[in-house]
């Protein structure tokens, strides 16, 4: 019997996408059938929308979401139906040479692919969907290996945190950089993934977690995270982090925008000998210009955090067990519900670095 969903669509870059109702694939051997529950509104899928990814049209959008499996396929063992789940959008083959060097979060089977072909068109068109899942949907189809259980006792709104956002800030904190107690911590750039940096360096014992953004407003927010102090940015910004690092700058620079002005703004924010982790992900031609003389003379480390330096499989269990133990607070990330139809007003938001993460309330999938 065919299955029908509805999905948000982007049919063309910097178009404004829109609900439409589409044909689900039949679930094969190894995957499974979610209904999402809910989703968050992540930079990568407006990154999609203005066209720093390209991916395949007609698109639906959507990849940071949890929901229940509804269904499975033959030779599935690593879910069942009922399971309450975080949908992964890398997942790893387990095979690849990152894989087995125990770098999952650089498989070269899951990386870089910024849609997949996954649904039909009521016309009977291809669908294409997002970071392989598609996840501005009330349904997905999705490899087995996409998904991953968490306790029924985590509310969905805030499993769908862990499978991005809150993953890859965290994991930068606690894989990529390793802030130690007693460090000192600057966060540039307080959207979902900075403010999950700022709660995950908070919980790992930093004594100083600096907070950075363009507008005061997100001082509230980052204080609800943990951060100590708040700096609206400006061109005075590593003068200001010095003055609140006894004259040496940051021990840890976390840079959550992707931009190249920011990431010189967190290497000079940055003690002599600290680290520099790049979070947000920029644009192939914006490019980071520093002197010879000061990578040799100021001996910071500059890196890049993917995917937190995680293994989903591992990590997004310890995330749950975290927040369900008190550990780790996300409840301030969620600072708008809306639903399927509100994302490209969400968008907007976001674009104008209004809030934090935007979750979408899925309803009841239109089930068979």
């Amino acid at each position: 019997m065919t299955s029908y969903f509805n999905g948000l669509v982007l049919t063309e870059t910097a178009g404004r996408p829109t609900v439409a109702e589409l044909r689900l694939p039949e679930v094969g051997p190894g995957q499974v059938r979610v209904k999402v529950r809910a989703a968050g509104v992540c930079h990568s899928d407006l990154s999609m929308v203005n066209g720093t990814i390209r991916p395949s049209f007609p698109l639906v959008l959507g990849h940071e979401a949890a929901g229940e499996v509804v269904e499975v396929g033959a030779n599935v063992t690593r879910a069942a139906v009922g399971d309450h789940v975080v949908l992964n959008w890398q997942p790893a083959c387990r095979t690849c040479w990152f894989c087995e060097n125990d770098e999952p979060w650089l498989c070269s089977t899951s990386s870089g692919v910024a849609s997949l072909e996954n649904g039909v068109t009521l016309d009977g068109g291809p669908v294409h969907v997002a970071l392989g899942l598609g996840a501005f949907a009330d349904q997905v189809v999705a490899p087995e290996n996409a998904v991953i259980r968490v306790p029924p006792a985590l509310e969905f709104e805030v499993a769908a945190l862990l499978s991005c956002g809150v993953l890859t800030g965290a994991g930068a904190v606690r894989n990529t950089a390793q802030v130690q107690p007693g460090q000192s911590v600057v966060v540039i750039g307080l959207g979902g993934v900075g403010l999950s940096v700022v709660a995950a360096a908070r919980a790992a014992g930093a004594s100083d977690v600096i907070a950075v953004d363009i507008s005061e407003a997100k001082k509230g927010l980052a204080e609800a995270a943990g951060a100590t102090d708040f700096v609206v940015s400006s061109d005075t910004l590593s003068k200001e982090i010095r003055g609140r690092t006894s004259g040496r700058g940051a021990d840890h620079a976390f840079e959550c925008v992707g931009r190249a002005a920011t990431i010189r703004a967190a290497w000079r924010a940055t003690r002599r000998g600290g680290q520099v982790t790049v979070v947000g992900m920029g644009s192939n031609d914006d490019q980071v210009q520093l002197s010879a003389l000061d990578i040799f003379s100021s001996a910071r480390i500059l890196r890049s955090s993917v995917y937190g330096s995680a293994d989903p499989d591992i990590e997004i269990p310890r995330l749950a067990d975290d927040v369900l133990s008190g550990r780790l607070s996300l409840n301030h990330l969620i600072t708008n519900r809306i639903t399927l139809a509100d994302v490209p007003d969400a968008f907007d938001r976001m674009s104008r670095g209004e809030g934090a993460r935007s979750i979408v309330t899925i309803g009841e999938a239109l089930l068979p």
